[in-house]
């Protein structure tokens, strides 16, 4: 997987791109088809905005959120996006299973 962790307006700390790199793990292990994750962090007056696109297999998954608090922008972005991962497989399996019934032989 292919992290890369940009800041707007705040300087990217060591331990935040640590911090953003363990969270994003996380969703590595959901789903062995995330090939690149981009990670934008930036600070508007009081607002806290954390932001990421994720290339899955076939598609782009993209969330944002805005807290006070940065790690907890951290934390409710890698809530929806691994929201967004099992929706997608959930998909792809449905998909699947619908087109091998279709193709299934039919016994006489």
């Amino acid at each position: 997987m292919n992290l890369t962790v940009t800041g707007h307006h705040v300087d990217i700390t060591s331990s935040m791109r640590n911090y953003v790199n363990e969270k994003m793990e996380r969703l590595q292990r959901r789903s062995d088809r995330v090939f690149g994750v981009h990670v934008i962090l930036s600070v508007e007056k009081l607002r806290q905005k954390a932001e990421a696109t994720i290339e899955v297999a076939g598609k782009k998954l993209y969330a944002d959120t805005t807290e006070p608090d940065m790690y907890a922008a951290i934390d409710l972005l890698t809530d929806k996006l691994d929201r967004q991962l099992v929706r997608h497989k959930e998909k792809l399996h449905t998909n699947r299973r619908s087109k091998e019934t279709l193709i299934a032989p039919i016994d006489d």
